[in-house]
């Protein structure tokens, strides 16, 4: 038996190796970056960067609906209290100091901090959100998260130095491919991390038995706060890379149809399934455009009627979403071992 300090290296070097891996992936984002905007049409290219921001969307809404059990309908209103607050900093400071904007270095510095400030204002209106309302449950907790959505909205419709019922244009191109990539693999690697530690533990125990977790000690309305402002701020992030991406908001574009779209993700991906929110996210986000010509031969708007057709029959094909609760990495490691096994039950 190998002594308990070798093991606590193991995992150590384990840990490092999975992170490399990342890291690994951050890179050959960049690499992409570099050359896949001239290899593809900026229409297809579009749909890629939207693709990836709708990957950071569900899979943090996945650790609120998916791996805590609550049901939260209010997504999109955090997505807009970063995108805006991202964009009235980036804005501003184009406005009072073009010079530092002509810097690439200054400009992509004041980007990322924008990012963090929408992702933080973004957890304290989620802290603040989720305070009260997540005492409840079910039903009422949806209806709640869905008034407090359209509250931020109607507050940014009606708040003019954000532009108000018009929006806010001339927002700087900051967002690549670079950028919503990178920030997509460090929500999948955060939000990894914190369902495989004690804390997401927690939340699966919140998800499949309430009682019993607050029989035991665990202060569940602290952990479902804790995820729902981790879900928020992620959001957040993802609304400034939306603004800085489109280079105009506006407040419809927030309405409870975008929470809609990022909860039918996460249900057709798999509640509690990271890998199914990122292959529902990016194949939603294709099959929408990819039913755009049918519109072009037809003469008549039959996108969201296929689009429906095709989530009421995934549904019914698979009630608990593409992977359920499991991971791709378990669905192949689950396929290798059936054929490492005889028909008969024994070892290859």
């Amino acid at each position: 038996m190998a002594p308990s300090g070798s093991n606590n290296e193991q995992s150590g070097q384990t840990g490092i190796m999975s992170l490399r891996w990342w890291i690994v992936g951050i890179g050959i984002v960049w690499l992409l970056n570099a050359w896949l905007p001239e290899l593809i049409s900026p229409y297809f290219f579009q749909i890629i960067v939207l693709a990836g921001i709708n990957v950071i969307l569900s899979v943090s809404l996945n650790l609120v609906n998916g791996f805590t059990g609550q049901f939260s309908m209010g997504h999109a209103g955090f997505m807009s209290v970063g995108g805006y607050l991202s964009a009235f900093i980036t804005t501003s400071l184009v406005a009072s100091h073009p010079e530092l904007m002509n810097d690439p270095v200054a400009g992509v510095v004041i980007f990322a901090i924008s990012l963090i400030m929408g992702g933080i204002a973004a957890t304290a209106v989620g802290y603040i959100v989720g305070l009260p309302s997540l005492r409840l449950r079910g039903d009422y907790l949806a209806i709640v998260t869905l008034g407090f959505g359209e509250i931020i909205r109607v507050i940014f419709l009606n708040t003019n130095a954000v532009g108000g019922a018009r929006g806010l244009s001339g927002i700087t191109k900051f967002t690549t491919f670079g950028a919503v990539y990178t920030a997509a693999l460090i929500t999948v690697f955060c939000i990894w991390r914190v369902v495989h530690s004690a804390h997401g533990r927690i939340l699966v125990s919140i998800r499949e038995d309430e009682i019993a977790s607050t029989a035991m000690g665990v202060n569940t309305t602290e952990g479902k706060v804790r995820a729902f402002a981790m879900g928020a701020f992620f959001a957040g992030v993802a609304g400034g890379l939306f603004a800085h991406y489109l280079t105009t908001l506006n407040p419809g574009t927030f309405d409870f149809n975008r929470s809609f779209e990022v909860i039918i993700m996460v249900v057709l991906g798999g509640m509690g399934s990271i890998s199914g929110s990122v292959v529902a996210a990016i194949m939603l986000t294709v099959l929408k455009e990819a039913l755009r010509p049918l519109q072009q031969l037809t003469g008549v708007d039959l996108r969201m009627v296929i689009y429906s057709l095709v989530l009421i029959i995934m549904m019914l094909a698979r009630p608990k979403g593409i992977f359920g609760t499991s991971e791709i990495c378990d669905l192949f490691r689950e396929k290798l071992s059936r054929r490492g096994k005889h028909p008969d039950g024994g070892s290859a």
